[in-house]
């Protein structure tokens, strides 16, 4: 009987998350430094997102956010608009000229502070 219990609980809990349209997904973020870090997740932070977390290392974005609240294609622009690109979204070319010199990536060469 307890293992049956356990086995419903289990399930409720799945369909219970299911219906939050809570979703963590990886995207390509294209930055070079602590200082693209800090813009990348502070643009991903929208109303719905949960949590952002950009890797220097791989050039990814793990976000975690609400479907029911926003798109992934609604944090992508919002991370173009602050100048970075992404698979789908290009970079605004204003806020890109905007970033400092680390900050560029569109030559190949990181320019990262020492």
């Amino acid at each position: 009987m307890k293992t049956v219990f356990i086995i419903i609980s289990i399930f409720i809990s799945f369909t219970i998350k299911s219906q939050t349209g809570i979703i963590t997904q990886t995207i390509t973020v294209k930055g070079n430094c602590d200082e693209c870090k800090e813009r990348i997740e502070n643009a991903a932070d929208i109303k719905g997102v949960k949590t952002s977390i950009w890797n220097k290392d791989e050039k990814t974005l793990t976000v975690t956010f609400d479907s029911k609240k926003v798109s992934l294609e609604q944090i992508e622009k919002a991370i173009a608009n602050a100048g970075h690109s992404t698979v789908s979204q290009k970079a605004n070319q204003k806020a890109y000229q905007k970033l400092p010199d680390c900050c560029k990536y569109d030559d190949g060469i990181c320019k990262e502070k020492k």
